[in-house]
Protein backbone atom coordinates (compact mmCIF):
# COMPACT_ATOMS: atom_id res chain seq x y z
CA UNK A 1 0.00 0.00 0.00
CA UNK A 2 1.09 3.07 -0.73
CA UNK A 3 0.22 5.99 1.34
CA UNK A 4 0.25 9.84 -0.45
CA UNK A 5 0.09 13.12 1.72
CA UNK A 6 1.80 15.77 -0.53
CA UNK A 7 -0.30 16.12 -3.94
CA UNK A 8 0.31 19.78 -5.22
CA UNK A 9 -2.74 21.98 -5.22
CA UNK A 10 -4.58 20.25 -2.44
CA UNK A 11 -4.90 21.37 1.09
CA UNK A 12 -2.96 19.49 3.22
CA UNK A 13 -4.68 16.72 5.81
CA UNK A 14 -6.64 18.52 9.15
CA UNK A 15 -5.61 15.63 10.78
CA UNK A 16 -3.37 12.94 11.26
CA UNK A 17 -4.44 10.87 7.53
CA UNK A 18 -2.90 10.76 4.51
CA UNK A 19 -4.75 12.59 1.41
CA UNK A 20 -4.82 9.70 -0.31
CA UNK A 21 -4.13 5.53 0.00
CA UNK A 22 -3.27 3.45 -3.41
CA UNK A 23 -3.44 -0.21 -2.79
CA UNK A 24 -3.80 -2.26 -6.13
CA UNK A 25 -5.68 -0.58 -8.92
CA UNK A 26 -7.48 1.40 -6.67
CA UNK A 27 -6.93 4.71 -4.68
CA UNK A 28 -9.21 5.67 -1.48
CA UNK A 29 -9.75 9.83 -1.09
CA UNK A 30 -9.79 11.14 1.79
CA UNK A 31 -12.75 13.38 2.47
CA UNK A 32 -12.04 16.70 1.12
CA UNK A 33 -13.61 19.94 2.84
CA UNK A 34 -13.81 23.14 1.02
CA UNK A 35 -10.50 24.43 2.53
CA UNK A 36 -8.98 26.92 -0.66
CA UNK A 37 -5.46 25.20 -0.81
CA UNK A 38 -4.52 29.35 -1.91
CA UNK A 39 -5.78 30.43 1.38
CA UNK A 40 -6.21 27.14 3.87
CA UNK A 41 -9.50 28.34 5.00
CA UNK A 42 -13.14 27.57 3.74
CA UNK A 43 -14.07 31.14 2.02
CA UNK A 44 -17.27 30.36 0.95
CA UNK A 45 -20.44 30.31 3.41
CA UNK A 46 -23.31 28.85 0.88
CA UNK A 47 -23.13 24.88 0.21
CA UNK A 48 -22.93 25.98 -3.51
CA UNK A 49 -19.79 27.83 -3.15
CA UNK A 50 -18.65 24.68 -0.98
CA UNK A 51 -19.49 22.15 -3.27
CA UNK A 52 -17.68 23.60 -6.17
CA UNK A 53 -14.61 23.90 -3.73
CA UNK A 54 -14.65 20.29 -2.79
CA UNK A 55 -15.03 19.04 -6.36
CA UNK A 56 -12.25 20.86 -6.96
CA UNK A 57 -10.01 19.79 -4.97
CA UNK A 58 -11.08 16.62 -5.83
CA UNK A 59 -10.06 17.39 -9.21
CA UNK A 60 -6.85 18.17 -8.39
CA UNK A 61 -5.68 15.44 -6.28
CA UNK A 62 -6.81 12.98 -9.31
CA UNK A 63 -5.14 15.49 -11.57
CA UNK A 64 -1.78 14.65 -9.46
CA UNK A 65 -2.28 11.10 -10.01
CA UNK A 66 -3.01 11.34 -14.06
CA UNK A 67 -6.26 10.88 -13.04
CA UNK A 68 -10.13 12.33 -13.65
CA UNK A 69 -13.49 12.45 -12.23
CA UNK A 70 -13.97 9.78 -15.18
CA UNK A 71 -11.68 7.36 -13.22
CA UNK A 72 -13.96 7.56 -9.78
CA UNK A 73 -15.48 3.94 -9.12
CA UNK A 74 -17.80 5.53 -6.16
CA UNK A 75 -18.49 8.41 -4.25
CA UNK A 76 -19.80 9.21 -0.96
CA UNK A 77 -20.94 12.68 -0.19
CA UNK A 78 -21.50 13.91 3.70
CA UNK A 79 -24.11 17.02 4.10
CA UNK A 80 -25.03 18.89 7.24
CA UNK A 81 -28.95 19.69 5.58
CA UNK A 82 -30.19 17.52 3.84
CA UNK A 83 -32.08 20.59 2.11
CA UNK A 84 -28.93 21.39 0.30
CA UNK A 85 -29.45 18.21 -1.94
CA UNK A 86 -31.08 20.29 -4.57
CA UNK A 87 -28.40 22.96 -4.83
CA UNK A 88 -25.52 20.23 -4.36
CA UNK A 89 -26.73 18.16 -6.95
CA UNK A 90 -26.89 19.79 -10.34
CA UNK A 91 -23.28 21.00 -9.66
CA UNK A 92 -21.81 16.98 -8.55
CA UNK A 93 -23.96 16.31 -12.49
CA UNK A 94 -22.08 19.03 -13.70
CA UNK A 95 -18.61 17.63 -12.29
CA UNK A 96 -18.73 14.17 -13.83
CA UNK A 97 -20.82 14.64 -16.97
CA UNK A 98 -21.72 11.36 -18.52
CA UNK A 99 -19.84 9.75 -16.01
CA UNK A 100 -22.35 8.16 -13.29
CA UNK A 101 -20.07 6.56 -10.59
CA UNK A 102 -22.13 4.77 -7.57
CA UNK A 103 -22.93 7.09 -4.76
CA UNK A 104 -24.07 7.93 -1.44
CA UNK A 105 -25.42 10.62 0.62
CA UNK A 106 -25.32 10.58 4.39
CA UNK A 107 -26.54 13.83 6.21
CA UNK A 108 -24.45 14.31 9.08
CA UNK A 109 -24.28 16.02 12.33
CA UNK A 110 -21.54 18.52 11.90
CA UNK A 111 -17.81 18.16 9.50
CA UNK A 112 -14.47 19.53 10.38
CA UNK A 113 -14.04 23.28 10.65
CA UNK A 114 -17.67 23.95 10.35
CA UNK A 115 -18.33 22.78 6.87
CA UNK A 116 -21.28 22.26 5.08
CA UNK A 117 -20.02 19.28 2.67
CA UNK A 118 -17.30 16.44 2.31
CA UNK A 119 -16.80 14.58 -0.31
CA UNK A 120 -14.58 11.30 -0.40
CA UNK A 121 -13.84 8.98 -3.58
CA UNK A 122 -12.53 5.55 -4.66
CA UNK A 123 -10.78 6.00 -7.89
CA UNK A 124 -9.72 3.32 -10.84
CA UNK A 125 -5.48 4.00 -10.72
CA UNK A 126 -5.47 0.74 -13.68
Amino acid sequence: MELINNTPHVPTAVGPYSQAARSGHLMFCSGQIPIDPATGSIDATDVEGQAKQVLANIRALLAGHGRGMEHVVKATVFLTDMADFPKFNPLYAEAFGDHKPARSTIAVAALPLGAKIEIEVIVEMA
